[in-house]
Formats: C-alpha cells, sequence, structure tokens
C-alpha cells in the first residue's frame, strides 16, 4: 500500500521562504500525478500545484510566481519550494498521488504551514 511522508513545514515569518517535501512509497509514484492541497481553518481543501508524470505543471494563480513545485521520481519525492511567504499562505498542506487510472489516489498527513505578519 503507497504511504506518504510530508515534512518541512513550521513558523515562518512573511517574506521569507519554506521548501515541503513528501516521500513516497511503493513504485507506483513514476506514473502518478502528484499534487499539493492545501486547507486553511475554517475553509475547503484547494489545489495549490499539481505535476504530471510528464512533468506537466499547474500551479493556483494565488501562488503563481511564489511557489515551484518539482519531482525526483529516483526518490520518489515530490517538492514545492514557497518564496515569498504571504499570512494568507498559512494553511495544512497536503500531498496528494494521483493513479486513478490504476485504482490508487493517497493522501498525506498533512504538514502546518504558519506565517506571521
Amino acid at each position: 500500500q503507497v504511504q506518504l511522508v510530508e515534512s518541512g513545514g513550521g513558523l515562518v515569518q512573511a517574506g521569507e521562504s519554506l521548501k515541503l517535501s513528501c516521500a513516497a512509497s511503493g513504485s507506483i509514484f513514476s506514473i502518478a500525478s502528484m499534487g499539493w492541497y492545501r486547507q486553511a481553518p475554517g475553509k475547503q481543501r484547494d489545489l495549490v500545484a499539481t505535476i504530471t508524470r510528464y512533468g506537466r505543471i499547474n500551479y493556483a494563480d494565488s501562488v503563481k510566481g511564489r511557489f515551484t513545485i518539482s519531482r525526483d521520481n529516483a526518490k520518489s519525492t515530490v517538492y514545492l519550494q514557497m518564496n515569498s511567504l504571504k499570512p494568507e499562505d498559512t494553511a495544512v498542506y497536503y500531498c496528494n498521488l494521483n493513479a486513478r487510472p490504476w485504482g490508487t489516489e493517497v493522501w498525506g498527513q498533512g504538514t502546518l504551514v504558519t506565517v506571521s505578519s
């Protein structure tokens, strides 16, 4: 069974940077689309960024130009580099592995990012 382990969250000040990592177990990583989502208190979970197995990337408008998603298939890891962080980026960030055509979709446990003003 595929598992996702996230790391890298924390407390930073506005304007600073953080890098999130999500390591996957199992061999399905290389064929899956990977994504980062976030959920702020009292709000729904929203897409932040996704990257397909072919490297096609999509960002939410709110993070374009500040966040960068990348993947390392050899390490079965997806990253989210977050620069110029804003207080409104405060949320729990979740990693997602989407291999639905093969019957698999997995969520990580979430990592908290807090940006103080």
